[in-house]
Parts: C-alpha cells; structure tokens; sequence
C-alpha cells in the first residue's frame, strides 16, 4: 500500500492526496464509482454527458452521503445545450470542473467566479492554446489512445502531451493510455502533473457496468478498439465488436443512432446493444480490481518507476 501524498499543483487545486482523476464516462461516472476514487485520495468526477440533470443532481446528494473528500464534475458541453448548465454546476457547490465537447469561453469566468477551477480537455495544440486564452486553470490532454468521443485526426499522448507543455504553462492531467504507475511516471516525465483513467476505472470492481463489459476489457488485447466515424465528427474509439466492426467499414456512421441501445450494453450486458467506448489500455488490463488497489498501486508503481529510472540514469 501507498500512503504517499503528492504535493503540487493539481493536487493543491484538487484537495485531493493523489493527482489521479476519474474519466467522466457517461452514465457510469456517478456516486458509486466517483465516491470510491474520492475516497481512495483521487478526484471523483459526476458525468453530465447523459443529459440527465435531476438525476446527476441526486448523485451530487449522494456523493455527499458517501464522502467527504473533494469531487468534481464534467460539463459536456455539446450534450446539455439548452440547459442552464453553468447555474446548474455552480447550485451543486462543485469546486472542480472540466469541460468538453466546446468552448470553454461559455463557461469559465462563470464558474470561477464562484470559485470553480476550470480544466479544459483538449486532443490538439490548436485547442489547446485557445482554451488557455480563455482564461482555464488548467488542461486535460487527452491523447487519441483514450476511449470515447475523439478529434477525428488523432494523436497519441507520447506526442500531443510534450508539445502542448512545451508551448503552456498551466498543470496539465494526461489522458488517453493512462493505466498504472509506469505510464503516470512516463507522463509526468513529458510535463504532466496528474492523470485521469478511463478504461480503468469502467472495468474496476466498483464501477456499475455489467459484468459482461468488464470481461470483455479483460479479454481484450491492444488491438481491439477500432476507431469510428473518422470522416466526420465526432469521431469515437470503441471495443471491437460485430457491431463495431461492421460499422468501422462504413466510413461515416450516425453516431447518436448507435448509441440509442447505451444502457442496454452498460446495465444489461448487451455488448451489441450499442457502441462500447474503450480505450487501447484495454490491453493492459487482465484484472477487476477495487478503486482503492488501483489508487495505491499506481501511487507505488509511479514511485518505484521514478526511483528506478533515477538510481540507474541519474548517477
């Protein structure tokens, strides 16, 4: 186990003991899941990409029943057009926002004005600037490894994170291929100061996914994702299933309408239901294992990666 606490800026602007954050998967990122990284020292993050605003409004609720640690929220903003969604965050008492699926130029004097800081999800350098000139304490760089809804020209973290860092100045969480002590290490090392697990954290033991979808991550080798809908946008990597794969041969594909059949795939195992997001980690990932393991794993393999490397290069 690691009780070791790291000091610096996301952590300071997080509260949290751990610079690890929660993806905000739609549907699963609620209490249950969030409440468990909270409270295993990572930031939760409550999803609002369902569009379910009374609901999430109940998980905030829970959230607090569940935990006392900090927490945050997503704002997709692409799926809650014509919601009041900043009036919304800000009635929750969140202190930790990111957003995505937009400009952060809506929102951002908004939320920090009552006291929110703000981090931008970004898949390129040009995006990345311009969230910056927006004003967002921060960014999320999601590399095109990661799962989910994706830039429809994709770059893997190994060359989208040191560009960006090299050309910003904020604190920076890695996203995309982010999965145990080894990568937060590897991605610290190109300018990171915190990461967030995706595909990790849909297939641990407390995330409310069916069984048959966390055996599927486990079953999976890194060649089993395939990328959708690159033509177009949003684009979107995926599990690999016969459904996936016949629609990766057609080019451009209605995204939404694939995506009716959701909680069938999450909630009743249906892996044809709909498109299973995932992300190519998913062929590191051979275990379902609590939060808390994870957490302290990570914790212990970023320090032994970082001591390693510094006992046999640093002399």
């Amino acid at each position: 186990m690691s009780e070791w606490t790291i000091d610096n800026r996301i952590t300071r602007m997080t509260g949290t003991q751990y610079p690890i954050v929660q993806a905000p998967m739609g549907w699963i990122a609620r209490a249950q899941l969030a409440s468990a990284v909270s409270n295993a020292g990572g930031l939760g993050i409550i999803e609002t990409s369902s569009g379910e605003l009374e609901n999430i409004k109940g998980e905030v609720l829970r959230m607090r029943e569940l935990t006392d640690k900090p927490f945050g929220m997503n704002v997709a903003l692409a799926f809650v057009r014509g919601s009041n969604i900043i009036d919304f965050v800000i009635e929750q008492g969140i202190k930790f926002v990111t957003t995505s699926s937009g400009s952060p130029k809506v929102c951002t004097e908004a939320f920090q004005a009552a006291g929110i800081k703000v981090f931008h999800v970004v898949p390129t350098l040009e995006l990345a600037l311009k969230a910056v000139d927006a004003g967002v304490d921060g960014l999320v760089v999601e590399g095109g490894e990661g799962g989910g809804f994706k830039n429809p020209n994709p770059v893997p973290s190994m060359v989208l994170l040191p560009l960006i860092r090299s050309r910003v100045d904020v604190p920076i969480i890695a996203a995309g291929g982010m999965v145990d002590g080894a990568t937060m290490a590897a991605a610290f090392a190109m300018g990171a100061e915190g990461i967030q697990m995706g595909t990790r954290m849909l297939s641990c033991a407390e995330s409310p996914v069916h069984a048959h979808w966390k055996q599927a991550v486990l079953e999976a080798t890194e060649t089993d994702t395939v990328f959708l809908n690159q033509q177009s946008s949003p684009a979107l990597r995926a599990l690999r299933t016969k459904r996936t794969a016949a629609l990766a041969l057609q080019g451009r594909i209605d995204v939404m309408e694939n995506m009716t059949g959701i909680q069938s795939l999450y909630f009743g195992g249906d892996m044809e239901a709909a498109i299973p997001l995932c992300g190519q980690v998913c062929g590191r990932i051979d275990d379902v294992k609590a939060v808390k393991d994870i957490l302290d794993e990570t914790m212990a393999g970023f320090r032994g990666s970082i001591q390693s490397l510094s006992e046999q290069y640093a002399g």
